[in-house]
């Protein structure tokens, strides 16, 4: 049993799915802030310091290490931007494809529906000469 992708389509509640687009992204939103603040949290960094270092050596050890990772979470933060980025963009591309391709078929649709009335007539005004001689 083979359904064709276009019953498949025909089937998803079109303006639900585009309703309910901003409460998506509202709620992937609140995920991405509720992972990055997990992350960050788990992200702290614990070191052993020797006793017989001193206060300053080990504040400025301690300093250090919170720069590197503070640094290393820049970076990490950067590729995850570009990342998104890459993909919004490719996202709406694809959807500025979509709107244009059903464009084009609304305007197919709209040349099919006025070849088939333009035919409609012929073909009644045929019969009507037929059946009149």
């Amino acid at each position: 049993m083979s359904i064709s992708i276009f019953s498949v389509l025909k089937m998803v509640p079109w303006g639900e799915v585009i309703s309910k687009a901003p409460e998506i992204a509202d709620g992937a939103k609140k995920l991405w802030n509720a992972v990055a603040k997990k992350q960050a949290a788990t992200e702290t960094p614990t070191e052993a310091t020797p006793s017989e270092l001193s206060p300053e050596v080990i504040s400025l050890a301690s300093l250090q290490s919170q720069l590197a990772a503070a640094e290393a979470r820049i970076t990490e933060l950067h590729t995850q931007m570009l990342e998104s980025t890459e993909l919004i963009e490719a996202l709406a591309d694809q959807n500025s494809q979509l709107v244009k391709r059903l464009d084009d078929t609304r305007i197919r649709i709209q040349w099919l529906t006025g070849t088939v009335v333009v035919l409609g007539v012929v073909t009644v005004i045929t019969l009507v000469v037929m059946f009149s001689r």
